[in-house]
Order: structure tokens, then C-alpha cells, then sequence
């Protein structure tokens, strides 16, 4: 195994859900990558559990086939196979508390042998229905210790504010918070870690991140994919608690947030949450005003006919879950007072894309005449978080002639062309962020609950009220009408542009 980069003490990395999709798809895939590139500790183990019965080959096969089709570099077999030497395959029902017991005797076997304590971390890829019985768990089999034991808990946490508090009050009674990692894996993506870097490194942007200059900001979030067979779970999320409760407030967070004393976990965590307790509330009845929601019915999608939401499997026929939501928030402030902040994000639309725009206000007096400036635009700042990642800064130039005529242009840069690699995936970074010990990324308790309370009065009108115009946008396309005019009727539009025209 590679030397790795950093002094990390030996690790046993145990996965609840061993078997399914996250682990194969995302967690082994990510945990290759570490090791390819030196990041795992020398002493390190990966005990994958499931209900299914199968020995450590079968397991190893099974997360082979699928590590070939999602890591982010070829797998070759003589990397593999070193790699694989450290995964293991447990039978366990999480229900049992027996079971705890053989995990204990398990890892202290494994410390025997190393001849030193380890830290342990469990991770639950698991439904979220799973987390008190493995909590619970954990502590019958005295697996809670606070310097060597951290959990880690997948989203969704909760299904809304009720939830989510009673959720961390059972993790938080056997857990202390310092233990607790809540992965939200948008946040480990790179160019959202970059905001903060292009924010507080740049003497040049954070004089005008105010009201003063920002006229609004969008947040983006577009998925060309439907629910991809994962109607029985999108049933009961829906676009706002599946993507805006999470993913969307916390991006919002890092534009919004004050600069923070010094780049540690508490300070950043501290500076996020002072947003969200910011955030306007918006009363029942004026949820019209502030939201808007949609679900997609058949249509065409690169050239292929593609179902409506309502007859995807394990979907109600009459379905009203939605899979478009966009809304309007504003931060009250000295910062942001008066500025409103655009949220959406839907499935099965005509791109995929994930962008940031920061708006900022036109010039007080414009000295040139309509016609030297017909492609006139106010200057805008474009963060890309994905297909392509990047940041560009739309301005104006005279272009070349004998007379006066202004043009928009891009002064951008992107990561594959600044540095020539492939950045790490999300979950390499929170997982290591994991193993460091390192809870700057992971939500804390207090951000969970106000995340919940912010889209608290939307979900319970949306709940309340059946949507009769279901579906109300075709696949391939931007979104329903509702979503144009919450903007509009500020006298704004939704800006969509491709990393591929900022040259």
C-alpha cells in the first residue's frame, strides 16, 4: 500500500448496508481512489455488512464489477487485488443485538493483531428507518466510546422537522456531536469547497458581496435523469426535502455567510448557521408567492421518449409528489437585506447542470447609447459545480472597430484546465475528511433543524393542497410555467448558460 500523505492512526471502517448501491457505487469506488493515491493509513480495514449471506470473495467480486463501471480511474487487477486484501464481508442483522456483540469481538481481534487501538467509524448505508436500532446497536455492544468511535449518517435526516429533532435526540443520547458526521456529499464536491476560497482569498470579490452591488442570486440544481427506479423512495421525498432541504440551503449558506474568524469545523459551522436562523420566514398563506412546485409527465430527452413521473414504477398513478421545486428566499441581514435568493432544482429536464449565478446590480449611469450596447447585460459572476467545474466573470468590452459597440465576454477559469486533473470525487473527500477527524463539510444538529424549518411552511401547504395541474411540465424541458413566473414577477428571469460558451 502507498505511504499515505498524512499520519492517520490504524482505522476499522465498518459499513452497515455493505451489500447495496451506495457502498458499491460510491463508498468503494472513493475508498480505491484514497488508496491509489496514498491517503489510507497503513493499518486499515473495511468489514462490509449485510443481511445477505456471502463469504469475503463473493463480496469482494460483487464491489469489483461495480468499482470497474463507477471509479473515476481504471481499476486494474493487480491495484485491486492489494486494495480488496483489506475488505471483509460480515452477515448482520441490524435488529439483532447479538450480532453488535460479534462485530466488537470482531475489531478487537483485528486490534490484537495490530497490537494497537484503532478508530473505529460506522457508517450507515442503510434506510434511514435503520438508525435507532443501530444506534441502539452500537451502544449495547459499548461501541460508542467518544475518542475512538464516529458515526457516519447518510441523507435524508429526517422527513421534516419533527423527524429530524427526534432523530438527532436518539443519535445525540448515546453520540457526543463531535462524533457525529452527517454527509451531505454536494459539499464535499470541489468547486462548492471553492466558494469559500474564492470568497475569502480574493481581496477582489468580497468588497462588493453585499446588497450595495448583488442584485439577486440563483442556485441551480438540474438533473436530466428521472426518479431511475427509485420511485418508492422519491414517493415519499420529492424534489424540496430530497434536494433544496439539503443540498440547495447549504450552497446557499456558503454564498451567504459571514467570513469566519478562522477556517476550522465550529467557525464555518457556526457562520452557516447563522444564515439559515436568518432566513425570512414565510407565512402558510403567502407560500404561493415564495414556491413553486411541478412534476414531470412524458416527453423527449436526447432524442428519446422517456415516461411521465406518474407511470414510473412503484409511482401512484395520481401521484402529487413533486420533482420540481423552485423558491424565493431572502436573508434578513445587514449583508443581504432585500436581496432574493432563487432555489430550484428538478429531474428528467433538458440538462444536467449545477451552476451559481451572483447577479450583481447595473452600472448608476450608463454612458453609452442603446445602440453601442444592445447586448447589454449587468455583470454576473458564474460558479459551476458540474458538468464542468469552473468560475467565470461576465463583463463588457468595446469590440474591435471604428465605432463605439460593447460585447459580453467571459474571463473564466476551469479546474481540467488550471490543473490538469481529474479532482476527487465528493465522497474521497468526506470520507477522508472522516478518518482525519475533520467535521468542517458534515452538518451539525442545529443546521439539520433549521434546514427543516426554513421549507417547514411549504411542506405543509404543499401536503395540504393537491396539485390539479400534475403533471405540468414535460420531460426534456426547463420546468413548469409556475417556476418562470415566481421570478418573473420580480422582474427577473432564470438565467441557463453552458460552461461550454464561457471561451
Amino acid at each position: 500500500m502507498p505511504n499515505s500523505k498524512i499520519e492517520l492512526p490504524p482505522i476499522v471502517l465498518v459499513i452497515f448496508g455493505g451489500s447495496g448501491d451506495l457502498t458499491s457505487r460510491k463508498l468503494i469506488p472513493a475508498l480505491y481512489n484514497l488508496f491509489l493515491d496514498g491517503w489510507l493509513p497503513e493499518r486499515f480495514m473495511i468489514i462490509g455488512t449485510g443481511r445477505t449471506e456471502m463469504d469475503d470473495q463473493d463480496f469482494k467480486n460483487l464491489l469489483y464489477e461495480k468499482a470497474k463501471q463507477f471509479s473515476r480511474r481504471n481499476v486494474e487487477e493487480e491495484q485491486w487485488s492489494i486494495f480488496s486484501s483489506y475488505i471483509h464481508y460480515m452477515q448482520v442483522d441490524p435488529s439483532n443485538l447479538h450480532d453488535y456483540d460479534i462485530i466488537k469481538e470482531r475489531i478487537s481481534h483485528i486490534e490484537e493483531e495490530w497490537q494497537s487501538k484503532t478508530i473505529r467509524i460506522f457508517y450507515q448505508a442503510t434506510p434511514p428507518d435503520t438508525v435507532k436500532e443501530i444506534v441502539e446497536g452500537l451502544k449495547s455492544a459499548s461501541l460508542t466510546d467518544l475518542k475512538t468511535t464516529r458515526i457516519v449518517l447518510e441523507k435524508p435526516f429526517g422527513h421534516d422537522l419533527r423527524s429530524a429533532i427526534e432523530l438527532n435526540r436518539i443519535v445525540s443520547e448515546v453520540f457526543d456531536e463531535s462524533q457525529i458526521y452527517r454527509i451531505d456529499h454536494y459539499l464535499g464536491k470541489e468547486t462548492v469547497q471553492n466558494i469559500l476560497a474564492f470568497r475569502f482569498a480574493n481581496a477582489l470579490f468580497e468588497p462588493i458581496w453585499d446588497r450595495r452591488y448583488i442584485d439577486h442570486v440563483q442556485i441551480t440544481v438540474a438533473e436530466q435523469v428521472g426518479v431511475e427506479g427509485r420511485g418508492g423512495y422519491y414517493e415519499h421525498a420529492g424534489a424540496l426535502r430530497d434536494m433544496i432541504q439539503n443540498h440547495l440551503l447549504q450552497i446557499m449558506c456558503l454564498i451567504a455567510m459571514e467570513p469566519p474568524v478562522a477556517f476550522n469545523a465550529d467557525e464555518v459551522r457556526n457562520r452557516k448557521i447563522d444564515v439559515l436562523r436568518a432566513v425570512r420566514n414565510i407565512p402558510e398563506e403567502d407560500v404561493h408567492l415564495f414556491a413553486a412546485r411541478g412534476q414531470y409527465g412524458p416527453g423527449w430527452i436526447e432524442g428519446k421518449r422517456v415516461p411521465g413521473y406518474r407511470q414510473e414504477p412503484k409511482v401512484s398513478p395520481n401521484s402529487p409528489t413533486e420533482t420540481f421545486a423552485a423558491l424565493k428566499l431572502f436573508i434578513d441581514n445587514w449583508r443581504w437585506q432585500g436581496v432574493p435568493f432563487y432555489l430550484r432544482s428538478g429531474k428528467a429536464l433538458a440538462q444536467n447542470l449545477t451552476q451559481v449565478i451572483i447577479q450583481l446590480k447595473p452600472v448608476p449611469h450608463s454612458l453609452f447609447s442603446s445602440s453601442a450596447s444592445l447586448d447589454w447585460q449587468p455583470n454576473r459572476i458564474e460558479i459551476d459545480i458540474q458538468p464542468v467545474e469552473g468560475i467565470a466573470l461576465r463583463f463588457h468590452v468595446k469590440q474591435p472597430g471604428m465605432n463605439m459597440q460593447l460585447s459580453s465576454q467571459y474571463m473564466s477559469f476551469r479546474y481540467s484546465e488550471a490543473f490538469h486533473v481529474a479532482p476527487p470525487e465528493a465522497y474521497e473527500t468526506l470520507l477522508l475528511d472522516v478518518m482525519r477527524g475533520d467535521t468542517t463539510l458534515f452538518m451539525r444538529a442545529d443546521q439539520v433543524e433549521c434546514a427543516w424549518h426554513v421549507i417547514t411552511p411549504i411542506l405543509n401547504v404543499w401536503q395540504s393542497i393537491y396539485p390539479v395541474d400534475f403533471p405540468n411540465y414535460a420531460a426534456g424541458s426547463w420546468g413548469p410555467e409556475s417556476a418562470d413566473a415566481l421570478i418573473a414577477q420580480d422582474g427577473r428571469r432564470w438565467i441557463w448558460f453552458q460552461p461550454s460558451e464561457k471561451v
